[in-house]
């Protein structure tokens, strides 16, 4: 039995990226009453602010739902790490911070698809809407919004001699990646303030938290939602060991991602009829789309030793240098401890078959093993390099009925031809970056995958052996037009078949964008949410 049940006008599940995008915007009509739900805590760890916190956050279960893949066939057979955000703000409380749209082709190829409203035209003054950019703005940037926007407070010379090197193999440096070609090189613009880390939580969620119509409750397990007639009635969750239903007025959201939304959609009776029936779900709606499409960048990390010249690493092992990062950063909030892991990045075709760009190169000043690892003691810089557009498809589904079972995550990488060509290409782009003359007073010398390899077969293995998530999953709920029975929502971003419910973040994109996902999924939540003010609207 339920322990109690309170009545709200929107239920938001989930407190991520998406999730304090919804609070903020829905509970701004004082006349409605708003509960967000978050899985993790309240984000008062430090880590969670100093940018370089990452590093003790990733693999650490007070930040990370320590989510594992199956063992993937393109990766050798290895099983990935999987991380995901565990705390208010969710991923982008441990994520790279890196600031970035896409491409304005991305959008267009929504639209294209017949999702109405999703094209370049349209998503544009969206991001400008909630952006803060610290230059100001124009005809790509805003000021005013929540989500603030900085250039990075730390600069290496390796990073500026790889930009040299990437020149001189014929990319252009350019100032901006967010115009809707994001062609070139630059350093990437980050979500930080001052030096801290600028969150979801912190730029949307905590404004809104002293209103009295919110309710955020954290340490929870979100269940299901439940229906009554074809219409979501109340969302059922754990906390302190006994459960709670949170009656819906209005309409109940599902935003707690690319992993979580799908999980609470099947255990709802949300999916594929046959699937949930084999774990002793009832079926509410069968919708084969759900969990299914699965989408994400993985980075291929050539590593490269270097001497003569400063790297995180040979820094960090100083404590001379370790202690000056410190001071540096307690009285000026700059220098290492400030930086994203990756500050300069590059975009280039892998092949002239391609209309934009289709690699996204994030060269970091340091070097490990796996993130939530340490670094290593020599100096090196790292080309870490992802296809944007993978043809390849995944899936997320439960694997039992409870909160608590495991997903199984398929990322399914590597598994078609052409994503096969594309790692291969990307490695020799790589090495062509850094054999140009800039870099050579370095002598960079090919830690991984090493010189040795030197085939496409060889160079398939090595992609599969360095290959790993860049942390980007999307597409498990997907939008879609009428016509595509794997769609699990509309263009305006509706459980197809279910009144009432919606999936607003990552899940929803039916294609991944040509870069990070975070800010594209802050545009989704906006957007999202301005739909349900209007339909709420028209209801009158």
């Amino acid at each position: 039995m339920a322990e109690s049940a309170e009545t709200f006008d929107y239920v938001v599940a989930g407190a991520g990226s998406a999730g304090c995008v919804l609070a903020n915007r829905l509970s701004a009509d004082p006349g409605t009453r708003v509960l967000l739900l978050e899985g993790g805590g309240k984000d008062d760890w430090i880590w969670f602010h100093i940018p370089v916190g990452y590093l003790f956050a990733i693999g650490n279960p007070r930040a990370d739902w320590m989510f594992r893949t199956a063992e993937e066939k393109g990766l050798n057979g290895r099983s990935l790490a999987y991380p995901r955000g565990k705390t208010l703000g969710g991923s982008s409380a441990i994520n790279a911070m890196i600031y970035m749209r896409g491409q304005a082709a991305d959008y267009d190829h929504w639209r294209q698809l017949g999702l109405a409203g999703w094209g370049w035209d349209d998503v544009l003054p969206v991001f400008k809407r909630v952006e803060d950019h610290a230059e100001g703005a124009s005809a790509f940037h805003g000021t005013g919004g929540e989500w603030r926007v900085e250039h990075p407070r730390v600069k290496w010379d390796i990073l500026d001699r790889i930009r040299d090197a990437a020149a001189a193999a014929g990319v252009p440096k350019i100032p901006d990646f967010n115009t809707g070609d994001n062609t070139g090189s630059s350093y990437f613009q980050v979500n930080q303030k001052n030096g801290r880390r600028w969150s979801a939580a912190r730029g949307f969620l905590k404004p809104a938290m002293a209103r009295q119509n919110l309710k955020v409750e954290t340490g929870v397990a979100i269940d299901r939602v439940e229906t009554r007639d074809g219409r979501v009635s109340a969302v059922v969750y754990r906390k302190d060991g006994a459960t709670r239903r949170a009656l819906v007025r209005g309409e109940a959201v599902l935003s707690a991602g690319s992993v979580g939304s799908p999980l609470i959609l099947e255990r709802s009776g949300i999916g594929d009829g046959e699937r949930l029936r084999a774990h002793g779900i009832d079926v509410v709606a069968h919708l084969p789309g759900v969990g299914e499409n699965l989408q994400d960048h993985l980075q291929i990390r050539p590593i490269y030793r270097v001497t003569g010249i400063k790297t995180l690493n040979t820094e960090y092992w100083n404590l001379v240098s370790r202690a000056m990062m410190g001071v540096n950063y307690a009285l000026f909030r700059k220098g290492p401890l400030t930086m994203a892991p990756s500050q300069v990045g590059a975009f280039v075709k892998s092949s002239p078959e391609y209309a934009t760009a289709n690699l996204e190169f994030h060269f970091q000043p340091l070097s490990l093993d796996d993130w939530g690892h340490g670094l290593h003691r020599f100096a090196a810089f790292t080309a870490s390099v992802c296809n944007l557009r993978p043809t390849s498809r995944g899936s997320i589904h439960l694997t039992g009925p409870l909160p608590e079972d495991r997903p199984d995550i398929r990322p399914n990488y590597l598994s078609t031809e052409e994503d096969r060509r594309v790692a291969v290409d990307s490695l020799k782009w790589a090495r062509r970056i850094v054999s140009q003359a800039p870099l050579a007073p370095y002598r960079p010398e090919e830690y991984k995958p090493g010189a040795h390899v030197s085939s496409d077969a060889e160079m398939l293995v090595a992609a599969g052996d360095l290959g790993t998530t860049i942390f980007h999953p999307v597409g498990t709920a997907k939008m879609g037009s009428k016509d595509d029975r794997m769609a699990v929502l509309d263009e305006r971003l509706k459980v197809r078949g279910i009144d009432g419910l919606r999936v607003i973040d990552a899940s929803a994109m039916p294609a991944i964008t040509s870069g990070n996902t975070n800010s594209p999924t802050i545009m989704i939540a906006d957007k999202g949410a301005e739909m349900i003010r209007e339909d709420a609207r028209r209801r009158g």
